[in-house]
């Protein structure tokens, strides 16, 4: 909760100056804003390249079908919530905010003092290939590739901890300071109100359809089942992290009667690959900035799609840190969807906003989908 609120403050701060602090700070703003997109930019290829390798060779070997059966479950989970985001975001946005917002601006235009170009290691495609490539040849296998692959992972880590996350406030304030200097601010925050709220609600819905299908294979109540799981919600939006959440949400799950084997073999592995939750706030968050930017456009579902299918692939091995789902998402949206530094800068806004609801609904979705992960075990007794 503390970088949300720092976060708010270096909007807030950013807003504050665009209105009063003259032009020099407000390029000053802009210098920074620049340098730390920069460093973005270099980190995405090192973030998918370490994280989704190293994630892929680490999987449990020898779980056979319960394995496939939890990985199925939870990528499928991420594309159909995706595209149900997809989908209310399409038809309601538009009906709720005005088109290209961002199109026009007051005429005064501000450059940074400098830029310092910093090249990436490589490009996306590049690093989400050689992700897959050398993750699938290394799964189960103790090697020293694959302790490069984990010190590597160490080090993004640190670079996420230590330097990129910190600086995000400031970033923000940069991009809010250019926007309201510019004219473009007050009707970019209403959007971002109404999206956030939309996001949120589209948490619960996608916690109604899992809970109620899993009800309906287990045959067992899905308004009790998710009843369970309030405490688990509750806890991951005090700690917006799935692994500080993860002993919560265990003991939920083993309380709605997944078996004790799979409960300890799923829960954790869920709470690293699933994230349901950060895909619904993913997508329509990218929906509601390519209607306020006329060059993007909304794309029609055939080219949502294959944002979605690749959003999933990344989702399972996104950084376990605030923000590392949009992080991980950023080399998507710039190579696939053409976010320019701006764009990229109003979803790492949006998405960091509500990061605790997002945590709230892929930990809560765990449960149902460990519950249909062990559908194959004896019938479990009736709720009481």
């Amino acid at each position: 909760m503390n970088l949300v609120v720092r976060l708010l403050i270096g909007l807030a701060f950013g807003v504050l100056c665009g209105l009063l602090a003259p032009e020099l700070l407000v390029r000053l703003l802009m210098t920074v804003k620049a340098i730390v997109g920069e460093l973005i930019g270099f980190s995405v290829p090192l973030i998918l390249l370490f994280y989704i390798s190293s994630g892929i060779a680490s999987l449990p070997a020898g779980s056979g079908r319960l394995l496939g059966r939890t990985l199925g479950l939870a990528y499928g989970s991420t594309l159909l919530a995706g595209t149900l985001a997809f989908l209310v975001a399409r038809y309601v946005l538009p009906i709720l905010v005005s088109p290209h917002q961002l199109a026009g601006d007051t005429g005064q235009q501000l450059t940074p003092f400098f830029t310092l170009a910093i090249p990436a290691p490589m490009a996306v495609m590049t690093a989400l290939v050689l992700a897959f490539v050398l993750g699938l040849a290394l799964a189960g296998r103790e090697s020293a590739l694959r302790q490069v692959l984990e010190d590597g992972k160490g080090v993004v880590e640190k670079l996420l901890a230590n330097l990129i996350i910190p600086a995000l406030p400031f970033y923000i304030a940069g991009e809010f300071a250019q926007m309201t200097f510019e004219g473009k601010v007050w009707s970019t925050l209403q959007t971002f109100g109404l999206v956030l709220v939309m996001a949120v609600m589209l948490h619960w819905l996608w916690l109604a359809v899992l809970y109620g299908a899993t009800g309906a294979v287990r045959g067992r109540s899905g308004l009790l089942l998710l009843k369970t799981m309030v405490p688990a919600y509750v806890t991951a939006i005090g700690t917006m992290s799935s692994a500080a959440t993860i002993p919560v949400a265990l003991r939920q799950a083993k309380k709605n009667g997944v078996s004790e084997p799979v409960a300890d073999f799923a829960m954790p592995l869920l709470a690293n690959i699933h994230l349901s939750g950060s895909t619904i706030t993913l997508v329509s968050c990218t929906t509601a900035v390519m209607l306020l930017n006329p060059e993007l456009g909304i794309p029609d579902l055939g080219t949502m799609l294959g944002f979605i299918l690749m959003l999933g692939v990344t989702m399972i091995a996104a950084p376990g840190a605030p923000g590392g789902a949009v992080m991980a998402a950023l080399g998507l949206l710039s190579s696939m969807l053409g976010f320019s530094e701006a764009n990229l800068a109003l979803m790492i806004a949006l998405y960091l906003a509500q990061d605790s609801f997002g945590t709230a609904c892929n930990v809560t979705g765990d449960g149902a989908l460990a519950l249909l992960a062990d559908s194959a075990q004896p019938k479990l007794a009736t709720d009481r």
